[in-house]
């Protein structure tokens, strides 16, 4: 009688050995998936930061002091100056004909955002603060593309009325597309200088982004891409006599 309890207790003690050990598994499987789940969350909300935080932006280059030269704004009637602006997002775009877009966008608002359904529109100034002229360079940095949405994509950059529209070169012939500039290499759309900027003098600019359905580029594959871009404004002293 007691060998059989003695076996009946070494059996139930392994039996609970082996419901602990699973136990454990289990614990070490559930922290394992709930690290995972989290890692997870903080990868997403990192890139929807990345990617919602503005697709446009305008920076005036880190060298540049608030006190210096070069100040920027939306409204030139309030003179609000910062380092950094802000175009608004566009969830989604489909293409258009650079045609459909307004003869007067560059006047039609006095500054900041003027987004359509189906292109970004921005507005905003550069003002020399100094007592004395400078010169200034301002470039369109690619920072990100998805499923060569590049390819069609137009930026046309106005300065004071003057308009210019910056597209990827053909990808046949590579020549410039029509009635565009090709873009200056894979990481710059553009590069340009404002020379003799008089002390006071105010520059205008106006940015518009589109994806423009007559490009010979703009095929089925480019669906669902994505492309986002900066632009920088580099103070460039110049020595007085």
């Amino acid at each position: 009688m007691q060998e059989t309890e003695v076996v009946e207790k070494h059996k139930v003690r392994k039996k609970s050995k082996r419901l602990l050990d699973t136990n454990d598994k289990i614990k070490k499987i559930r922290k394992t998936l709930l690290l995972m789940l989290i890692f997870l969350i903080v990868i997403y909300f990192v890139l929807r930061i990345a990617y919602e935080t503005g697709r446009f932006t305008v920076v005036l280059d880190s060298s540049s002091d608030m006190k210096g030269a070069l100040v920027m704004y939306e409204n030139i009637n309030e003179k609000i100056t910062r380092r950094e602006l802000q175009a608004d997002v566009l969830d989604y775009m489909t293409n258009i004909s650079g045609e459909w877009i307004p003869d007067d966008i560059d006047t039609e608002v006095v500054g900041g955002g003027h987004n359509d359904d189906n292109y970004i529109a921005y507005t905003f100034y550069v003002e020399n603060m100094a007592d004395q002229k400078i010169h200034y360079w301002y470039k369109i940095m690619i920072d990100d593309v998805v499923k060569n949405v590049d390819e069609a994509i137009r930026v046309a950059v106005y300065l004071n009325g003057e308009k210019k529209v910056y597209a990827k070169a053909n990808s046949n012939t590579s020549q410039p597309e029509k009635d565009t500039i090709a873009f200056k290499n894979e990481e710059e759309i553009m590069l340009e200088q404002r020379k003799d900027f008089q002390s006071g003098d105010v520059d205008k600019f106006t940015i518009v982004i589109w994806i423009e359905g007559d490009d010979p580029d703009c095929v089925d594959p480019l669906i669902g891409g994505e492309m986002k871009m900066h632009m920088v404004i580099t103070e460039e002293h110049i020595k007085q006599d």
